[in-house]
């Protein structure tokens, strides 16, 4: 039989899609699930695997590369999605994808699958992956290929076959969580109008709910990657994890948005994003003292095209290579600390301190100074005003 590498969640998609390829299509199913910090969702999950069908089953805990490689990756760009979405789904599919073809390459595989849409994101940023680093790879996209064509489908195929699934028609959303975020999509979401139910978030407390007394947070940068929270050092996957808690439960980083997937289509999506909200807000603030003026611009100029290229799918091309060289260059001062105060949904920073803070007092105050002569303003102003008025004097 042939063998095919399936991305396996445990979630309605792929538990159907294991089934489908072990009996309709005769292929020998290798799970692999990838541990970016679902938590509760993997339990059982080998086993799961292992009663709908796969011959063998990978779990692999990716946590640390996740963040440190991908997360914090993201997090020295700033990158930002249509000025709102930080991308935790997105972050996550090229090194899930790697990973697969890794594991192809171990077991001799010449196939690969995924459990993404023909109308989403996913599939691209699969595929996109296995492009460039498996293009000889067979790609078996079943949502693509059979004649299912709605979730309430997939759910009456699952409970055909006895497979148990996390969904039901009463509550069809779907969701994908990591340790950058939760999303929640589809089904009584796909009303942009409507507003989700409490009940649904999983990550955050309701900000009318959080503490009634802030609670401030310091978040320690070296050249861009966060390193310590609160003065104690944390590998990467650990601090993302402590400042998801201490967001969560102050009702910090649940955003909905509308979005525009790649292939074309809006989307309403939900997200919950503690963690990286925190560092993103905490990262500009060691950034406002320690860039230059105009690395600062030019490296936000390049802000929403880096992002597209996360969103898009375009982790491993060249074009974001040379990206990420840009942007590793423009962290090298980005070293300091900042204090956040969280209180019911809000992050706000509060204070901000660098060894190699470019902020200079001296320069910036209102009192009387001896380093900064007012009178040389009028002669830096004559001259960027010049084309002004030659321009004014030419029209009259």
């Amino acid at each position: 039989m042939e063998k095919v590498i399936l991305a396996y969640s445990g979630g309605l998609d792929t538990s159907v899609i294991l089934k489908w390829l072990k009996e309709e299509r005769k292929m020998e199913v290798i799970a692999y699930v990838a541990d970016l910090g679902q938590a509760e969702e993997l339990d059982g999950i080998k086993e799961k695997a292992l009663r709908t069908g796969a011959s063998k089953v990978y779990v692999e805990d990716l946590r640390e590369e996740f963040v440190r490689d991908f997360v914090f990756t993201a997090l020295k760009a700033n990158a930002v999605y249509e000025g709102t979405y930080l991308m935790g789904t997105s972050i996550a599919r090229p090194l899930i994808a790697k990973r697969q073809v890794e594991i192809a390459r171990k077991e001799r595989a010449r196939a690969v699958a995924h459990g993404a849409t023909g109308k989403g994101n996913d599939q691209v940023r699969f595929e996109l992956t296995f492009a460039a680093l498996g293009p000889d790879l067979r790609v078996i996209a079943p949502w693509r290929e059979w004649n299912l064509s709605s979730r309430a489908e997939l759910i009456d195929f699952a409970k055909k076959h006895g497979i148990p699934i996390p969904v039901t028609k009463e509550k069809p959303y779907s969701s994908d969580r990591n340790l950058m975020h939760i999303s929640f999509e589809g089904g009584i979401l796909e009303d942009p109008d409507r507003e989700p139910d409490e009940d649904m978030f999983v990550l955050s407390v309701s900000p009318q709910k959080a503490p009634d007394k802030p609670t401030y947070v310091d978040v320690e940068f070296k050249s861009g990657v966060p390193v310590a929270v609160d003065g104690k050092k944390m590998t990467p996957a650990a601090l993302l994890s402590r400042l998801n808690v201490l967001g969560g439960k102050n009702g910090i980083g649940r955003i909905d948005i509308v979005e525009n997937r790649y292939v074309g289509i809006k989307c309403r999506g939900v997200y919950e994003t503690p963690g990286g909200t925190i560092l993103h807000i905490a990262h500009r603030a060691v950034e406002s003292l320690t860039m230059d003026r105009e690395v600062m611009h030019l490296r936000d100029s390049l802000i929403p095209y880096f992002s597209s290229l996360i969103y898009n799918g375009f982790w491993y091309s060249p074009e974001m290579r040379m990206l990420m060289a840009a942007v590793d260059e423009s962290q090298q001062n980005v070293t300091g600390r900042a204090r956040l105060k969280l209180y019911k949904g809000n992050c706000i920073v509060v204070g901000r301190k660098s060894p190699v803070s470019l902020y200079s007092q001296e320069h910036a105050t209102f009192e009387a100074s001896t380093v900064y002569n007012q009178a040389d303003a009028t002669g830096f102003i004559r001259l960027n005003s010049l084309r002004l008025r030659i321009a004014a004097m030419l029209e009259k």
